[in-house]
């Protein structure tokens, strides 16, 4: 049952470019520059023009009357939100570009105060709790439901949500993930109803979620689903520049949009980029004007994708299949993951071979998976080259099914509130001594970036031999002080 609209009608005129039409009559006008930046248009760095292009560098420019400022837009940049929002179903937008990160984090802190409780799944993205750090918030983790079989984590039950709100009504709001990084979705529609109903907003991480909105075939979107904020991504699976994202507010939310711009202005640069800017207004306009033709294209790639790939034996590559009508309520199709253990291989391992024997990059492996990110930019000749490699590979390299570890999402032990576990004194010990000690630090595989350590927690045998075995497999770890990741900081 789809329980979405399937076409949607716009307000204001979606054929119109506001930012890049300014940007195009300011290089008609041949401006003499005295301002920053200081390549004056590409001239002054010939590498550099040479390498990005003169058309590039001659419209990364400074804020000027025509051109409008991020920080208090009232031209080109306001009128290019506002059809964001239209485009997107939101009340308002703002454009970001310090990427999804600073979405989430403004999200969060126009949200929570100092000592205020936030109800999250634990599979939050690092920029969430690195926005606790920075409210001095306390978390209620919500620990996702986990498929064994594939060794992934699920979205939050609605009954785990209902538990969350009943056992701590004084929170402020409910924080999601539409989708997770493998495409899991929880039923959005319903947390929303419940979290409202107690008085709480709704922010979700909407990171890799921009195609919801233009697609009756995906799951729904959280604006459609009346969430009051989301994070939009449209860099990672709309086409626009990397680093390029959304902030969206739903109705409930115009009164305070002064407030959250406010709050964004703590963090965000005060030197937009103009390069970034203009991605986001050309690819609203692309996407609002062909976004249902390009993602109906995009499912059938990956769907065919799918079923080339579950022919080669060895690999599993799920799909709606999946859906329990809960905590994996819906699936979002574009994504491509790809169970591997039945073929004696990590998830780790088959991304590394990927990439160093047949030149193909996907988004990132686990210990049983990996992902393959299929957008606006695939063409059927990469899909044919990924299903042959991924044949091949199992000829090479195939041998008997292996256990699977699937603890990378262990219930965490919160010995102490984030905040105070970070500005805590420390002391950094090897990770072997530090069992049974606080962290002030977390500890991921990135991608995809989400804590199996966060700071206030505490260090268990089962997370030392999640992070021992993740290591021996190849994934690159990051998050501490020490680059190696040998050693860990935790509270004196």
């Amino acid at each position: 049952m789809n329980e979405k609209e399937v076409t949607r009608s716009y307000n204001l005129d979606q054929t119109r470019a506001p930012l890049l039409q300014a940007l195009s009559e300011y290089r008609k006008k041949r401006v003499v520059s005295f301002d920053v930046p200081g390549h004056k248009q590409g001239r002054g760095n010939e590498e550099l023009t040479r390498f990005l292009g003169k058309d590039c560098l001659s419209v990364d420019v400074n804020s000027m009357k025509m051109l409008d400022n991020l920080i208090h837009p009232t031209g080109v940049i306001l009128e290019a939100e506002q059809l964001a929002a239209d485009a997107f179903g939101a009340a308002r937008s703002f454009f970001m570009v310090n990427g999804t990160t600073s979405s989430v984090q403004a999200m969060i802190m126009s949200t929570c105060l100092p000592g205020d409780k936030i109800i999250m799944p634990r599979n939050v993205h690092r920029s969430a709790v690195n926005a606790l750090v920075l409210t001095r918030a306390l978390p209620v983790y919500v620990d996702p439901s986990l498929d064994r079989e594939l060794g992934i984590p699920l979205g939050m039950s609605v009954d785990a949500v209902h538990r969350a709100i009943k056992e701590n009504p004084d929170a402020k709001a409910v924080f999601l993930n539409n989708p997770t990084y493998y495409g899991v979705c929880p039923n959005i529609k319903e947390i929303v109803r419940l979290a409202h109903e107690a008085g709480m907003r709704v922010l979700v991480d909407e990171a890799h979620g921009t195609h919801f909105y233009f697609s009756a075939e995906l799951p729904m979107s959280a604006m459609e689903a009346g969430a009051d904020m989301a994070a939009v991504s449209l860099h990672k699976t709309g086409g626009s520049l990397t680093q390029s994202s959304l902030l969206l507010l739903g109705p409930e939310m115009v009164e305070e949009g002064g407030y959250v711009h406010q709050i964004i202005n703590l963090t965000q640069t005060t030197s937009a980029s103009y390069l970034l800017l203009s991605s986001l207004d050309i690819t609203r306009r692309n996407l609002a004007l062909s976004g249902e033709e390009i993602y109906k294209r995009v499912i059938n790639f990956a769907n065919y994708g799918r079923c080339e790939i579950n022919e080669l034996g060895g690999y599993y590559a799920f799909g709606t299949e999946r859906c329990d009508g809960d905590a994996f309520y819906a699936f979002d199709s574009c994504k491509l993951p790809v169970h591997t253990r039945a073929m004696g291989l990590s998830g780790f391992e088959v991304y590394d071979i990927l990439r160093d024997d047949y030149n193909i990059q996907v988004e990132f492996g686990d210990m049983g998976n990996f992902l393959a990110i299929i957008s606006v930019g695939d063409r059927p000749v990469a899909i044919e080259r990924l299903i042959a490699a991924l044949g091949d590979i199992n000829t090479r390299f195939a041998s008997l099914p292996e256990g699977m570890l699937v603890n990378e999402y262990i219930e965490p032990v919160l010995a102490m509130a984030p905040a105070e576990a970070f500005y805590a004194n420390y002391e950094c010990l090897p990770l072997e001594e530090c069992a049974g000690r606080i962290s002030t630090e977390s500890i991921m595989c990135y991608p995809p970036g989400i804590p199996i350590l966060a700071p206030g927690e505490l260090v268990t045998d089962e997370v030392l031999s999640y992070i021992k075995e993740a290591k021996e497999r190849g994934s690159q770890m990051t998050g501490t002080e020490d680059p190696s990741v040998e050693n860990l900081c935790v509270v004196k």
